[in-house]
């Protein structure tokens, strides 16, 4: 991923350039933006852009980071016992998609090769899975499995399964109710 360096301007139109960038984005893709529809769209020079970023991929890394944050805060909701475990994180990981389903529609292919690339990414999402697992099975709420196999295959089908929804174009409703609707089969297949 490209690094800003340490002696770029960071103030307000830094911010601004990266409001322009994340909305020019969702308004027609992350594919198609170039730095002079940010230069149009804030009424700025070259210069003004460069100074604060070496190139248009650094401000995409930063609109990626931010849009992880947004995504990982549907995590944040902590569990009760009085809970239903399986609705519980059926419905996490349902607003996990929600977040990050329109997004992702507009930044598809740069998302996709960032999370791909990520291993720091994974790694954090396959450590929430995990804690999510270990609960379960100190509850005795779930079969005794491998933690760390079934934390990645889990985040696996749940990437699997946005990436494929957002490539073809699914509406959100609909791939959220599929979605529920398949992982599911899965939660009820752990269950003791």
């Amino acid at each position: 991923m490209p690094e800003a360096k340490d002696s770029l301007i960071k103030d307000e139109m830094t911010q601004a350039i990266i409001d322009a960038v994340e909305e020019i984005a969702m308004a027609g893709g992350a594919a198609t933006l170039t730095v002079t529809q940010i230069l149009r769209k804030l009424d700025i020079s070259n210069r003004v852009f460069y100074n604060r970023f070496p190139n248009i991929e650094t401000v995409l890394d930063i609109v990626y980071r931010n849009t992880i944050v947004k995504i990982r805060s549907a995590l944040e909701s902590p569990i009760r016992i009085e809970d239903d475990f399986f609705e519980y994180v059926k419905d996490v990981v349902s607003r996990s998609l929600l977040v990050s389903y329109e997004v992702k529609m507009k930044f598809n292919q740069y998302i996709f090769e960032e999370d791909s690339l990520g291993e720091l990414n994974r790694d954090w999402w396959t450590d929430q899975i995990k804690k999510l697992i270990v609960y379960a099975k100190e509850h005795k709420l779930i079969k005794d499995v491998d933690e760390d196999t079934l934390a990645y295959s889990i985040w696996c089908f749940c990437r699997g399964y946005n990436a494929d929804a957002v490539a073809r174009g699914l509406p959100q409703e609909k791939a959220v109710d599929d979605f529920k609707y398949s992982f599911s089969f899965l939660l009820e297949g752990l269950k003791i």
